[in-house]
């Protein structure tokens, strides 16, 4: 028995102390803009295209270096096994057998290559500049969408909380409807199905909000998912939906013709055209000649006998330039140079296509955000008639002038309108977000 209590015993302290050993979950607190400045640190689509700047950073290091003096060194060591020989006339009429090889030999040298003239080279220098500024706007157009994806993440938090409170509202008045109703039932006043359909309600309201709240849960880890927060992690919300403002003078119905610079997408694709602008001009510069310097340094050892190889070296240096004239290439660098001219034109037009599409995409922001608002506006006052509607419909009832089924109509209506409300809000919210992306103000 005590051989057990103290297993017992030592199992508790080993769970105690596995206990202690497990990391907190962390607690944040965050505004919107907290939960967006979040993202750009931790989100993995702004990481990567953090890394694809460095990327482009090597990439324009690569460029440069090869215009830089290129030194290498090389030691050779040899033991010909059978040394080749070549014939030589013997002055009589016949040949004779002579090696100009020893069996040993060993050379080390030094070898520096300078590049003096290569137009393709000066122009991957004129554009690493263009490909950095590429690369940077990459990095915030992942950024914009970080930024979009997270923000309506957390207004779909807001408004599903939003939706709570108002099943909370709801779901405390008709309690109290449904405590008065069991009263008077008992009384004798009102008839046992009054009570069944106020408890129908009930009922199926409180499962609402449970599965309301289980989806409120799934909208926290949908916005930590997009924040790159750990799905463990405790996250509360600073902002409330009042902090937010719905100002319909956003919207500009007639549009706005010059939005389209503003937008990144546009932005990059410009870039991207310069870049394969300077590709066509590179591969006109394959068709010039191209100047290096070259130099080499080196002493070599030889001997038949390998213990006198290092007896006597023959150090040997030049210096001299490679001209390299391209003459014909049987169309090659012609064929590749048009397939780089095509790549511009289409460009071109990609980059007309892109203009009317993001104008497009300003007219339609407008409209759906101006008729969001109005038809946030008109659930609104829909929700208050039928609060309103409710209301009376109570007093009627507790008068005797009214019947409990306008009573269950109008608490069917009121939750209908709340419904509509919740749904109006979110599609406000999210229109604005819309609507600030279209013109570019997300930066």
């Amino acid at each position: 028995m005590k051989r057990l209590l103290l297993i017992m015993l030592c199992a508790a302290a080993g769970l105690k102390g596995f206990a202690q050993t497990q990391p907190v979950p962390q607690t944040y607190s965050f505004t919107v803009q907290d939960a967006v400045n979040y993202a750009y640190e931790h989100q993995d689509s702004v990481k990567n295209s953090r890394l694809d700047v460095q990327n482009a950073e090597n990439t324009i290091k690569q460029i440069v270096a090869t215009g830089l003096p290129q030194i290498s060194g090389q030691v050779t060591f040899q033991d010909y096994l059978k040394i080749p020989t070549i014939l030589f006339p013997d002055g009589k009429g016949g040949y004779q057998s002579v090696s100009i090889y020893q069996k040993y030999s060993n050379n080390a040298g030094l070898s520096l290559s300078q590049l003096l003239f290569d137009g393709s080279f000066f122009i991957g220098l004129k554009a690493r500049s263009t490909y950095r500024e590429l690369s940077n706007k990459s990095l915030t157009r992942s950024k914009i969408a970080t930024n979009t994806n997270v923000t309506k993440a957390y207004y779909q938090v807001l408004v599903s909380d939003e939706q709570v409170k108002l099943l909370d509202a709801n779901i405390n008045q008709l309690k109290q409807q449904l405590d008065q109703t069991v009263a008077q039932n008992k009384q004798g006043f009102v008839e046992k199905i009054d009570v069944d359909r106020i408890t129908v309600q009930y009922n199926n309201l409180t499962t609402t909000r449970e599965n309301t709240l289980r989806l409120l849960g799934l909208n926290y880890a949908l916005l930590k998912f997009q924040m790159g927060m750990p799905i463990e992690y405790n996250l509360t919300l600073k902002d409330k939906l009042a902090d937010i403002t719905l100002d319909s003078n956003a919207a500009n119905l007639n549009g706005d013709s010059t939005a389209y610079k503003n937008r990144i997408e546009y932005s990059l694709s410009e870039t991207a055209m310069k870049i394969n602008q300077f590709d066509v001009r590179r591969k006109k510069a394959a068709f010039l000649p191209t100047l290096s310097f070259n130099a080499n340094s080196s002493i070599l050892y030889q001997n038949n006998e390998f213990s006198k190889l290092y007896n006597q070296s023959f150090p040997s240096t030049y210096i001299g330039l490679t001209l390299n004239i391209p003459i014909f290439s049987g169309g090659m660098k012609t064929a590749i140079l048009r397939q780089s001219q095509i790549v511009v034109q289409k460009n071109q037009n990609d980059l007309n296509n892109l203009k009317n599409a993001l104008s497009l995409q300003v007219q339609q922001a407008n409209i759906v955000y101006f008729n969001g608002l109005q038809s946030l506006g008109n659930q609104k006052r829909n929700q208050e008639l039928a609060r309103e509607v409710l209301r009376v419909s109570k007093i009627k009832y507790q008068q005797g002038v009214g019947s409990s089924i306008e009573v269950t109509q109008a608490q069917t209506a009121l939750e209908t309108a709340d419904n509509q409300y919740i749904q109006a809000l979110y599609d406000a919210l999210v229109s604005k977000v819309d609507l600030d992306k279209a013109y570019g103000r997300i930066q």
